[in-house]
């Protein structure tokens, strides 16, 4: 039996797959919590029982000699890496949630290691679910592909959410208002109307959907109009674009009907939809085009 296969047996079995001393391990077993989670139209609107087990290595220290609960890392970690993610977002996938709670985990320096075991408890008479193990990676390594981008610090990272109307969208002023947003100091995000407003009218589910993917096409239609302009429908995507900073236009659907939270406002209400969107992720100022400045100029003095 290998090291990963022992993490969650006893910890005889764990030591005698161990090569050498082992690390110290902190662990949470067995706790579940009833959330809203899968890829299957089934599983949606309704809640299951999902089962966390997660261990961590820990690298050494001399809290055991000096009994000093300051020098350990506390069980709460691991407890409140879930429920953050929980709280976040809706996943279609265990084994993203497994990647989100483990990175959450690593981001403590002093986990060397996170074994994450999630399961669900009401799908099958048993159980199912996914076993993930990563590793603490060095500073500045990112599991991300590479590209020529410039970075911005991780203090600069609350972003600007920019609100274009259409009528701005469709005269000469575009290009001055992209240039203005390119040029601030610190990541913006582009958030736009739908195409159609009439579509997200009725009132239903499917008014609402329509009228977000209406504001996807209204988006696609922006990056084919703006050179190197990225469009962003996840929280990885856009925390991807900030960091590297890129200028991106926000794709609602998946962000909104995954939100556990979910806006009040839809299609019908773009504006505030788009203040949802600024508050959800932190934003350092939200401006509507046109509207809250007089010229492009005017983001200079939000920067």
């Amino acid at each position: 039996m290998d090291e990963a296969a022992s993490v969650f047996e006893a910890l005889s079995a764990r030591a005698s797959a161990s090569a050498g001393q082992p690390l110290d391990r902190i662990s949470v077993r067995d706790f579940t919590r009833a959330v809203e989670i899968g890829a299957f139209k089934s599983e949606r609107g309704k809640q299951q029982r999902i089962r966390f087990n997660v261990v961590l290595e820990v690298s050494r220290h001399t809290a055991a000699q000096s009994d000093d609960v300051d020098k350990v890392i506390s069980y709460d970690l691991i407890v409140e890496a879930i429920e953050a993610q929980l709280s976040t977002e809706r996943i279609n996938l265990l084994e993203t949630l497994a990647e989100r709670v483990a990175e959450r985990c690593l981001a403590d320096r002093r986990v060397v290691k996170a074994f994450v075991r999630i399961e669900k408890l009401d799908r099958i008479p048993g159980s199912l679910g996914v076993e993930i193990v990563r590793l603490q990676l060095p500073r500045g390594t990112s599991v991300l592909p590479s590209v020529v981008a410039r970075v911005v610090p991780v203090d600069a990272l609350k972003p600007m959410v920019v609100f274009l109307p259409n009528w701005l969208v469709d005269r000469g002023e575009l290009g001055a208002w992209i240039a203005a947003i390119r040029a601030l100091p610190r990541p913006a995000v582009i958030c736009l109307e739908p195409i159609d407003k009439d579509e997200a009218l009725g009132g239903t589910e499917s008014a609402r959907r329509i009228g977000l993917l209406s504001i996807e096409q209204n988006a696609w239609r922006l990056a084919g109009l703006t050179a190197d302009l990225t469009v962003v429908d996840s929280r990885t995507e856009l925390d991807w674009a900030m960091k590297h900073g890129a200028l991106s236009v926000w794709a609602p659907s998946k962000i909104v009907n995954d939100a556990v939270d979910k806006p009040v406002a839809d299609a019908t209400d773009p504006v505030g939809l788009a203040r949802w969107f600024a508050v959800e992720f932190g934003a350092q100022a939200f401006v509507v085009a046109g509207i809250d400045v007089g010229a492009p100029v005017g983001l200079a003095a939000l920067a």
